[in-house]
């Protein structure tokens, strides 16, 4: 086998090494590539706790966690079945955090009635980087999130549940296809391993047939 030969199949290996560890990527035109891998609840725990003890990051409700709690946190979640994370890179960079859950075994399933293909989500998205904000880039990335848990995990309908208060995230939502549904109250969840308080929360849900016909 020649060199040239050598050299172009380590450099396709090395691009599959790059990405295999992701599980959806797509090219967003004029910013990258996209890529959702999931989250080391260790290895990303800086990366998020520093996102999620911002102001802007009120509404994701972790503000008053040290470090080693939201650690803790993804790491119980890590654990369940029913509720994965996703740290959201952008050519590589965190950019974004993603979670999945089934509505069906959370407490939105509760104030909603939940259709078979269903699946929720939680979007963090990170600040602004050192080139500052860029026109159309949360419409880019909401979509490589709606074609991952549409297209890639196959489901018909994604809900969103934005406190109520949140009218950027809820106007964001809205602006990618999402219809409003009723405004709810999310009971309170007291376990041993999980506290979230009473939540009034907007539905609203996203159609495969919306986004992608």
């Amino acid at each position: 086998m020649s060199d040239q030969h050598v050299h172009a199949d380590y450099a396709h290996y090395a691009h599959y090494v790059h990405y295999a560890h992701y599980v959806h990527t797509e090219h967003a035109d004029g910013f990258g590539t996209v890529g959702i891998r999931p989250l080391d609840a260790e290895g990303d725990a800086d990366v998020v706790h520093g996102w999620v003890r911002e102001e802007r990051a009120a509404f994701w409700g972790m503000n008053g966690l040290t470090r080693d709690q939201v650690a803790e946190t993804y790491a119980h979640m890590a654990g369940l079945d029913t509720h994965h994370a996703f740290l959201v890179e952008l050519d590589g960079t965190p950019v974004g955090l993603l979670q999945t859950y089934e509505p069906a075994e959370d407490r939105v399933g509760e104030v909603y009635e939940v259709e078979s293909g269903d699946i929720g989500v939680h979007v963090l998205l990170a600040p602004a980087g050192a080139r500052g904000a860029r026109p159309g880039w949360s419409a880019a990335l909401m979509r490589a999130f709606a074609a991952y848990v549409l297209l890639g995990l196959d489901r018909r309908r994604v809900v969103v549940d934005p406190d109520v208060r949140n009218e950027k995230a809820i106007a964001r939502f809205l602006r990618q296809g999402f219809e409003a549904g009723p405004p709810v109250t999310l009971p309170e969840i007291d376990l041993p391993d999980v506290y979230l308080p009473e939540k009034k929360a907007q539905l609203a849900f996203l159609r495969r047939e919306v986004l992608f016909p």
